[in-house]
């Protein structure tokens, strides 16, 4: 099979990460894959030399990413055209908004190519004034009703796309992430690098907040969560593990704080090497407002730690509350529940081994074949006409 893959970037994201962990098993399968895709912006990170190791065919489009721009826009969708009229492939699967639009234009597409799509989150609403809203809802319809299947990362999403109108209930599945899990499966220890580069003590409990700095990820709530909490617990650590446009605004707040409590905030920036991060973190803490699947929290799963989370979209599908983490819907919910983790070792300790036996649905292995699976219904979709 044929199966060409577009994405806005190959950052330290989420769909990067299951591009890293599913399309090398396809190509060692057999199948011929190209993974087109834009550049990363600073400090997010680049995944491109990684995926090519492995044995993909990446391809740079220069125009294709994130925002809109007229004019790079255009030049993207003709740079596409170009490209995947040469590849011709059996499939063409987009991921994200603004790839979607440009993968799924009719003058983009291959004519004989079955269309798949993935919501990997969404910003249908909540985030722009009602009208636009209402305008991009609108797109979406007549972007999935080209498609041959969307995609939705949880359930969630799912239930959103539904609701909303975007697609119908028979064009649309649920293909939940899929990460590599061994290495983090593995962790057993404290790797030390971590905690050696920020200077933080080895018995200090250190949070980490993994992800972009970005509005949607809310990182404002995760220091305010960690201000209240670490109030009572002196032992409290916080580490930013990401960068991007929010990072300015978290310095001055860092700033603003007492001088004892902004000396516990760290802000390294973005990381490739997760397995090392995650091995030295005790807690992880999510305060997004809005999620498909996360897949830092699978990670944070399969390494074995407890988590802190907003239940947004699919988190409430990876965070069991009580068993897995614990959950919170503001600020205050948030650090409550960080001061509840500091002080129950034994509960970190369960909801860690609870977490890593139950993520071994997310691997790599498990996403390449639901993949396969919808590619080739799909394809037998268009051969018979259906």
């Amino acid at each position: 099979m044929r199966i060409a893959r577009i994405l806005t970037r190959l950052n330290l994201g989420g769909p990067a990460r299951q591009c890293l962990a599913c399309d090398p098993l396809l190509v060692e399968d057999g199948h011929d894959l190209r993974v087109y895709c834009g550049r990363p912006e600073p400090g997010e990170g680049d995944l491109t030399d990684a995926l090519r190791e492995r044995g993909v065919d990446v391809r740079r489009i220069d125009g294709l990413g994130r925002g809109l721009s007229p004019v790079g826009d255009l030049g993207a969708l003709g740079r596409l055209r170009r490209e995947l009229r040469a590849f011709a492939p059996d499939v063409l699967h987009t991921h994200a908004s603004k790839a979607g639009a440009l993968g799924r234009a009719r003058l983009a597409r291959p004519p004989a190519a079955a269309l798949v799509h993935t919501f990997h989150g969404h910003v249908l609403e909540g985030y722009f004034s009602p009208r636009v809203s209402r305008w991009i809802v609108a797109h979406e319809r007549r972007l999935a009703r080209r498609s041959d299947r969307i995609l939705a990362v949880s359930e969630a999403t799912a239930r959103d796309l539904l609701r909303l109108g975007v697609v119908e209930a028979e064009g649309l599945e649920v293909v939940p992430p899929g990460i590599d899990l061994q290495p983090l499966l593995a962790v057993d220890a404290r790797h030390g690098a971590l905690r050696r580069r920020l200077r933080v003590a080895p018995d200090a409990l250190l949070i980490g907040v993994v992800g972009r700095l970005a509005a949607v990820k809310r990182p404002e709530w995760a220091l305010e969560a960690f201000a209240c909490a670490a109030r009572a617990r002196p032992e409290l650590e916080l580490v930013f593990i990401g960068d991007g446009a929010m990072r300015a605004e978290l310095e001055r707040r860092r700033a603003a704080l007492p001088p004892e409590l902004a000396s516990r905030v760290h802000l390294p920036g973005a990381f490739d090497a997760m397995v090392e991060v995650l091995a030295d973190l005790d807690l992880v803490l999510a305060s997004s407002r809005s999620e498909g699947l996360p897949v830092a929290l699978i990670e944070a799963a399969a390494a074995g730690l407890a988590v802190v989370a907003c239940p947004v979209g699919g988190v409430g599908e990876v965070v069991t509350d009580g068993r897995t983490g614990l959950l919170g819907r503001t600020p205050r919910e948030l650090a409550l529940a960080l001061e509840r983790m500091a002080a129950d070792e034994a509960l970190r300790a369960a909801c860690g081994r609870r977490a890593r036996a139950a993520c071994g649905t997310y691997s790599g292995r498990a996403l390449a074949e639901r993949l396969l699976a919808v590619y080739r219904a799909v394809c037998e979709q268009r051969r018979c006409g259906c």
